[in-house]
Order: structure tokens, then sequence, then C-alpha cells
């Protein structure tokens, strides 16, 4: 797949949990098909490094618990496959030891989270030197469209660092910096090891609005941002006209920054917008079942191939699906319960007709 692009090494990667490793289907795949690895949920913070079991005030664990992501770390080194990592800040992810201690003095409680912060980026890069790309912060822009304040106010960062008046929005500048503190730390810079904004509905205006005057306010205050992820979870009536913009605004932006997709999936289904707010079927669409028709499986095949047309531009770096087959994906139960099948290979590990359609883009899709 990655010969399309007409670059050496060109990373197509899978996001996986340990248990892919073991599983007989899974790991042939990733050894057959993919050149890269992003850890699902092993890296994320209150996997990596959890609340003790008590303590109040919160405590963090006694020390990071890197394993379940040593697995996924090792497994790709031993077999030459490169590793994306993701992600070192997220808001769901965020254990509540990082934000502890007392709010009164706003000036000193702001340097004791910035601590934890920079403790923490420092711990978990030079644990992983290898890594080719880092999701440095993840999710930070609210959904609101073209909103007066483009960031995300209800993550826990932005709400600590605002205490007192503060700029809550000073925590993605200091993740930045502190990220590539670490990375300059193992002797890596950003020719070996990106730093990147992860978001997305990157494809909707008002969104991705909002993302790019984040990214903005970071290039113009010289904070070390080497590009942009897109988690491009689809659907089959996305316009792909807006998938390029997205890839194009980010080099608008600045030339020198580059664009990861990072998440991709494209659900089977067309749902309305209602079904994202209501969760509920209808509006959603009802479950196709184990084996969807040949018009969905040409359509989805379709869509792909326009995708991989609009990832081949100047500035996309790397590709990345949300899952391996469609045996493991967090589609089967967002935004509701049933069977969905969003990725190029079915539950058996089968190739489906997206498969093809992206590998071969003369094949005639029935």
């Amino acid at each position: 797949m990655a010969a399309r692009f007409g670059v050496v090494n060109f990373p197509i990667g899978a996001a996986i949990e340990p248990s892919a490793i073991s599983n007989a289907t899974d790991s042939a795949l990733l050894l057959k098909h993919f050149s890269s690895i992003t850890a699902e949920n092993a890296m994320k913070p209150d996997t990596v490094w959890p609340n003790a079991s008590a303590g109040n005030p919160p405590q963090p664990a006694p020390a990071p618990n890197f394993e379940p992501a040593d697995a996924i770390y090792e497994f790709a080194l031993d077999n030459e496959i490169r590793v994306r990592g993701h992600t070192l800040l997220w808001h769901r992810t965020a254990p509540s030891w990082m934000f502890a201690g007392d709010q009164g003095n706003a000036a000193i409680y702001r340097a004791a989270v910035r601590a934890n912060l920079r403790a923490y980026i420092f711990a978990v890069v030079e644990h992983f030197p290898e890594v080719y790309a880092w999701d440095v912060v993840n999710e930070v822009a609210t959904d609101t469209p073209n909103a007066a304040n483009p960031y995300r106010t209800d993550s826990p960062w932005y709400t600590a660092y605002s205490v007192g008046g503060m700029d809550g929005a000073e925590y993605v500048r200091d993740a930045f910096i502190f990220a590539d503190e670490a990375r300059t730390s193992i002797g890596r810079t950003s020719a070996t090891m990106k730093l990147m904004l992860n978001d997305y509905n990157t494809e909707l205006p008002g969104k991705r609005a909002n993302i790019m005057r984040i990214v903005q306010s970071l290039v113009t205050a010289g904070v070390p941002i080497d590009g942009v992820g897109h988690q491009f979870h689809l659907q089959l009536s996305v316009d792909v006209t807006q998938v390029t913009a997205a890839l194009q605004a980010v080099k608008s932006v600045h030339n020198s920054l580059v664009n990861h997709v990072t998440e991709l999936d494209v659900s089977i289904y067309a749902d309305p917008g209602e079904c994202f707010a209501q969760q509920a079927i209808p509006p959603c669409l009802a479950s196709v079942g184990p084996t969807p028709s040949q018009t969905l499986l040409s359509q989805q095949a379709l869509k792909y191939r326009a995708l991989f047309d609009a990832f081949d531009a100047a500035g996309v770096e790397s590709v990345t699906f949300w899952g391996i087959a469609d045996n493991h994906t967090w589609l089967n139960s967002f935004p509701v319960q049933r069977i969905n099948h969003p990725l190029l290979f079915d539950r058996s590990g089968n190739p489906k007709w997206a498969f093809w359609a992206v590998v071969d883009p003369s094949l005639a899709v029935p």
C-alpha cells in the first residue's frame, strides 16, 4: 500500500491493544500489511501512571506502569515496525494526581501542575526513545464551530491552568515545550520524532477553524510543534473534498508543518447528525448484521479509494487505521451498540473490497 505514495518506508499503521500480539489473525495481519503501530490505550496517562489506590489528595502510583505499552513497543521493534506515541495528554485519561494541590495561591499551584506535567512527559518520552511521532496533546479544540475561544475549556488541564484567572490555554504550549525538551534529552529532533497536535472532525469546517487557530497561535509563539494528526473517524457520507481541505489548512498555517492520518476508519453506516447527539436507533441506522451487502462494501471501497487519493499529497507523512480488522473496532459500541465493518479487513482477517480498492487504484469495484 505504501508503494502508492512513492515514499520509501511510508508508515501504514494500525492501533492495537497488547492482546493483538497474541491473536494469530491480528498478529499475522500486522506483520504482513502494516509498518507502524499505535497503542490504542496502553500509552495513555491513566494506564501509564494512574492514581495510587488510596490517598486524599490523590497521589501518583509509586512508579509508572509501562508493562502494557512495553509489550507493544517491543513487539514492534523486534519486527522492524515503527511506533507512533499516543498520547501524552488527553482530557479523558488524565489522572487526578496531576492536578492535586492547594489552589489558594494560583502561582504556586500552577507551578506544581507544570512540574507534574513536565515530569510525566519526560518519563514517558525517555522510556520510548524509538517512537517516530508523539500525539503530544489530544482533542484540545472545542466542538463549537468557529468558537470565540477555540479551546476545550472542560479539560482538567485547561481548568487547572485557569486557576486564579490565568490563561488555561497555556497548558498546550507547555506540553509541546516539555516534549521538545524531552526529545532533545534523548538525542532526537523534529527530523526523527515529530510532535503533533491530534484532533477529530478536522473535516468539518467549523471545528477545523478552531484547531487551526490553536495551531497558528503555537506557531506564532515559536512553540515547537511539527504538525497535526487528523483522526478521520468517517462514515460513508463524508465529503472527501473537506478531508483535502483539512490537510491543506495545516500547510496554510506554515509549510513546515506535516499531516498524519492517525485514527482512520470509515463506518459502514451513513448516520444522520442526530444519531451522534441521541445515540439511539433511530435516528442511528439499524445494524446491518455480520454480513454487509455488496452495495455497502462497494460504497465503502470507493470512499476509501477517494480518501487515499486525497492522502497522496505533499506533507502527508503517515496513515494509521484505528484497528487492524473488523473483529476489533470501537465503532461496534459507538454511537450505539451494533455490528460495524469500518476497516480494510473483515472479522476473519480477509481483505475486503476496500483493501483492494486502495492497493490497486485501477481495479474495477462492483
